[in-house]
């Protein structure tokens, strides 16, 4: 029988570091596209300033979620969270996996708590999780570009 040989770190592909200020410009470019095509003019700023009302938050939520499961490095984001979940949770992926897709749909700790007391789920281990993502203390704000005036 032949032994695989243990993958050390530099094996691994090197994950990019990325930014989310960056990698949202993407996103904020086909929201206006899209919604200036729909209005039949350049919606401009104000397009923007919707982006950013209605997506920033749900956006900036999954990328942290790629962080914690160590999918992308956002280097705005805690370096120390890096692939967080993985080395906290090794044995618990399908409760993991299923917590983690209701928070990208939106859902709050209440929501997936309600979720686990519906489905007969152990609460204690639903708790723990919630606590090391700890979601409602992981904000950014949006940093609007500096050649957009500031409105009050």
């Amino acid at each position: 029988m032949q032994c695989e040989p243990p993958t050390l770190a530099a094996d691994r592909p090197a994950v990019p570091r990325l930014s989310v200020y960056t990698d949202c410009k993407v996103e904020i470019d086909q929201f206006k596209w899209i919604e200036s095509e729909r209005a039949g003019y350049d919606l401009g700023e104000s397009a923007i300033r919707q982006w950013v009302r209605d997506h920033w938050q749900g956006y900036l939520r999954a990328k942290w979620l790629e962080h914690l499961q160590g999918k992308h490095f956002w280097i705005e984001l805690d370096r120390g969270d890096f692939g967080l979940l993985s080395r906290a949770f090794p044995t618990d992926h399908d409760l993991l996996n299923v917590i983690l897709e209701q928070l990208k749909a939106g859902l709050e700790n209440l929501d997936v708590l309600h979720w686990a007391c519906q489905n007969q789920i152990p609460t204690e281990p639903v708790v723990r999780i919630l606590e090391a993502l700890d979601i409602n203390s992981r904000r950014l704000l949006y940093k609007f570009d500096q050649s957009f005036p500031a409105r009050h």
